[in-house]
């Protein structure tokens, strides 16, 4: 794993948190509990400031970044970002999924309980209402999230990440 810092700040981790032998975190980045940064992920708080809460995972080749002096990234609880989507210079509240290989921009607010879907694109300042899926690109309203697809979908894979994390402790 790379762990670096830069400009003075050195990431900070919780308890319990893992990080792939090649995932990479730089700079002004600080997470909660249980959380997990997968293969060939990249959290990178050198431009500005990234905030993770508890039990997030950060899978294989998703990336984590922000703007210079602009758009800072905020992740809240039980948030799943998966296998190569890019989270850039956003807020994304609790208990959200964001599907593979989906784009959130500068200033995008992602609403608590809600589900990106994957390969959704959603533009600067998309505003996600919480309780909804996006998809599309630019992603729009597709529906609300039942609550079988909130405990099936997004707070299983929450919890599933941390099931996997502790696979790989040294023992």
């Amino acid at each position: 794993m790379i762990i670096k810092t830069i400009l003075g700040k050195t990431p900070k981790f919780g308890k319990e948190c893992f990080i792939a032998d090649n995932a990479t975190i730089v700079g002004d980045v600080v997470m909660g509990d249980e959380c997990s940064v997968w293969f060939n992920a990249v959290i990178r708080g050198d431009v500005h400031y990234i905030r993770m809460g508890n039990k997030v995972n950060v899978q294989d080749g998703a990336i984590i970044h922000c703007t210079y002096q602009k758009a800072p990234t905020n992740i809240g609880n039980n948030v799943s970002i998966a296998h190569n989507a890019i989270v850039h210079g956003c807020t994304v509240e609790d208990n959200v999924l964001i599907g593979m290989g989906s784009i959130i921009m500068d200033d995008c607010i992602v609403g608590s309980n809600s589900i990106i879907a994957a390969g959704a694109v959603l533009t600067k300042g998309t505003v996600v209402p919480p309780g909804t899926v996006y998809g599309g690109m630019p992603a729009k309203k597709l529906k609300d999230v039942s609550p079988e697809l909130s405990e099936g979908e997004i707070l299983r894979i929450a919890n599933s990440y941390v099931k996997y994390a502790s696979w790989f402790k040294e023992e």
